[in-house]
């Protein structure tokens, strides 16, 4: 798929990966579309971007609201042949943590947001790359998850998150496989220590703590750096059904 061709929906779009995703896909002349549930920052985030950007506001764990935001995304662009999955929570937490175990109902959000709204947006995805014009290839578009170093080392603290990073993995291979007759592929961006919001809340000498922990470079990746990875995974057809690390040779410790 070549960047300008690319009709986009970018889930959790309105910040981090996701936006830095947006960012590199209007720049090179494609046209993205952003969910994300926070509506200002949404709004706001794809006025930025110029004409090739909008925006609808989505929670990934409502089906009807995937399926409506789907549609809206393609009226706007006339098509949809990527998306791309960034919507997604920490969910850190013990089993057994010092005020009890692990409520079921957290576990559950963590899963609902990160795993069954990756899915949800998939199946809502495919089903309209289904009915687009193949390229040469036969490719009608491309799926991509955001899965997570934690799906292989999940550390202390994670056992909801690396769940449901490794579900992410897991299906992407299958699904690949499913939608192959479609001319659809599906690729996993398994990121390391990103320097992302959700990170940037934290004191400058922890961040740089965080950084000199990966092996090279020593320091946290860059937003832009996995939307260039997501660039690669749209340019090389040959790519599908694959969990591809991004971590600068990092493997986590326990904590």
């Amino acid at each position: 798929m070549k960047l300008a061709d690319a009709r986009a929906v970018i889930t959790g779009g309105a910040s981090g990966l996701g936006f830095a995703v947006a960012r590199h896909l209007v720049a090179a002349g494609g046209r993205v579309i952003l969910l994300d549930v926070q509506e200002g920052p949404g709004q706001a985030a794809a006025t930025s971007l110029g004409t090739g950007a909008g925006f609808a506001k989505c929670d990934v764990t409502s089906e009807t609201e995937v399926v409506a935001a789907m549609d809206s995304a393609r009226a706007a662009m006339g098509s949809i042949n990527l998306l791309v999955n960034c919507a997604g929570v920490i969910g850190a937490g013990r089993v057994l943590g010092r005020n009890g175990p692990m409520a079921g109902d957290f576990f559950t959000r963590v899963v609902h947001i990160n795993l069954i709204g990756t899915f949800l947006c998939d199946k809502a995805a495919a089903a309209i790359m289904q009915t687009n014009a193949p390229n040469t290839d036969g490719e009608r578009g491309v799926i991509i998850h955001t899965s997570s170093v934690a799906a292989y080392e999940g550390q202390i603290g994670q056992t909801a998150y690396a769940a449901t990073k490794a579900g992410v993995a897991a299906m992407t291979l299958p699904m690949a496989r499913e939608l192959a007759m479609f001319g659809i592929r599906v690729v996993s961006i398994a990121p390391g220590i990103f320097g992302t919001p959700m990170l940037a809340g934290m004191p400058e000498n922890v961040q740089a703590s965080l950084g000199a922990q990966v092996p090279f470079p020593p320091r946290l990746g860059r937003p832009e750096e996995f939307a260039a990875m997501v660039a690669s995974v749209c340019e090389i057809g040959y790519l599908n059904g694959e969990t591809i690390r991004l971590d600068g040779a990092i493997r986590m410790q326990p904590k």
